[in-house]
């Protein structure tokens, strides 16, 4: 396993290079790179945003070790998990309105005091302590990703006053950079956890320093910005007509909250399938994120000029070959019978098409959901996104542990296959809408989201 791991993370790595180096030769430089303004607030802006990118990735591969190293059990560290999802959701349907009410700026440096806090709960054994830590860690993470970006959008737009046609160019980036810092991310907590024997808590211990500097170059770098702040009310209102009006919505929201439900339980579930046959979890989270940025370089390639292939295609090619890696795992990890290998082969091509999905859904998002009623939309998302999840990881709580996992596994392929129907359901909705397509031949899309 330890040389499976290594061999597929240099494999994956130079297949990514070599696409990106051959796409960026082929591409020539846009409008907005010229710019010397613009690559000046796009620096102070990626400064602070990758420091907080890199700090959060830096955590994700060894946080179950963390807690079996404590000697809690499965059973224990599912509530912890559960207890993170739960503060994820219910501070991710409030966050657009804290961030608006306290300020972005304010509300960044708070992301970087909270999971500073988050991550000092990590050296305590204490099971209370860890739950706090995880409460912290949802409301850090819905700042992460509501914050950042606000600010940007408003200073970009109100203060800088750069063309709004240049917003994609930057998240594009954003995108494509978060990948490799979490690849990076892996490799670095390998070497804190394991090479240099500091233990699974190292990894936690030296994202502290990563967020301190987020917070200090916001204070120093970054102008305060407001938004006028709409009813929570209103904007759950608004996103459920929307979600009940149009029925392209309700089956996008059916989608995304059967898949994404599956991935978070696959986060839960690949540390205890492979760390008993000595896998470098570092290694292996880094070649999971480099499987990823796979994905998405083959996503672009796919809808660039030459194959012209369109997002609504490559969602369902996802979506069936988290499908078919279900399977396999279903079978990899039979009691008695666990074969790594085939199940850490299954566990790439899921993140393989994480690669494909991420923008396919979020150019459909775009297109499918008005501007003004898609923070009331999402948010009715996330609910039956995150609910799905903390039922799964409940249900694993209360299973045996050596049929546990593969029956885990089956009901995950259960409910893929309820999402490949729901994907069969829209294809059949927007077959003949041109409004889904990729607009031009000409250009790249792009995928904001993170």
């Amino acid at each position: 396993m330890l040389v499976t791991a290594y061999l597929s993370f240099v494999g994956l790595l130079a297949s990514c290079l070599g696409l990106e180096l051959s796409r960026c030769r082929a591409k020539p430089p846009g409008r907005a790179c010229s710019n010397p303004s613009f690559l000046q607030f796009q620096l102070d802006f990626y400064q602070v945003y990758f420091l907080a990118l890199a700090a959060d990735w830096l955590q994700a591969p060894y946080l179950y070790k963390l807690y079996q190293h404590y000697h809690f059990l499965e059973s224990q560290i599912a509530i912890l998990y559960v207890c993170g999802l739960a503060s994820t959701v219910l501070f991710g349907l409030v966050a657009s309105s804290l961030v608006d009410w306290l300020g972005r700026k304010k509300s960044c440096v708070l992301f970087s005091l909270t999971y500073s806090l988050c991550c000092l709960t990590k050296l305590s054994q204490d099971y209370f302590v860890l739950l706090v830590g995880r409460a912290l860690g949802g409301l850090s993470t819905a700042l992460l990703f509501s914050a950042f970006e606000a600010w940007y959008i408003h200073e970009h737009v109100e203060r800088h006053d750069f063309p709004a046609e240049w917003i994609p160019a930057t998240f594009a980036r954003a995108a494509f950079w978060n990948h490799v810092l979490a690849v990076a991310a892996g490799v670095a907590a390998e070497a804190v956890a394991s090479w240099m024997g500091l233990g699974p808590v190292a990894p936690f211990v030296a994202a502290i320093p990563l967020l301190a500097l987020t917070g200090a170059l916001a204070l120093r770098n970054w102008g305060e910005n407001y938004d006028r702040q709409r009813a929570f009310s209103k904007t759950c209102a608004g996103g459920l007509r929307c979600l009940l009006s149009d029925r392209r919505v309700l089956l996008l929201g059916t989608i995304q909250a059967l898949f994404e439900s599956v991935i978070f339980i696959f986060v839960f579930l690949w540390t205890p399938v492979l760390d008993p046959h000595g896998a470098p979890l570092g290694i292996v989270f880094s070649s999971f994120m480099a499987a990823s940025l796979l994905g998405s370089s083959l996503y672009r390639i796919a809808t660039s000029k030459r194959y012209h292939l369109q997002p609504m295609h490559l969602l369902s090619l996802a979506v069936l070959i988290v499908v078919f890696s279900l399977f396999m795992l279903t079978f990899s990890t039979s009691p008695g019978q666990e074969n790594p290998v085939e199940s850490f082969i299954a566990f790439l091509l899921i993140e393989l098409a994480c690669g494909l999905y991420f923008p396919s859904m979020s150019f459909l998002r775009r297109k499918v959901i008005p501007e003004t009623e898609q923070a009331g939309v999402l948010n009715w998302f996330r609910v039956p996104l995150h609910l799905l999840a903390c039922l799964g990881l409940l249900v694993l709580h209360d299973s045996d542990r050596k049929t546990g996992t593969r029956n885990m596994f089956s009901i995950c392929s259960a409910v893929m296959v309820m999402a490949l129907l729901a994907v069969v359901g829209l294809f059949t909705v927007v077959r003949h809408d041109a409004e889904l397509r990729v607009p031009s031949p000409t250009g790249e899309p792009y995928a904001p989201e993170l």
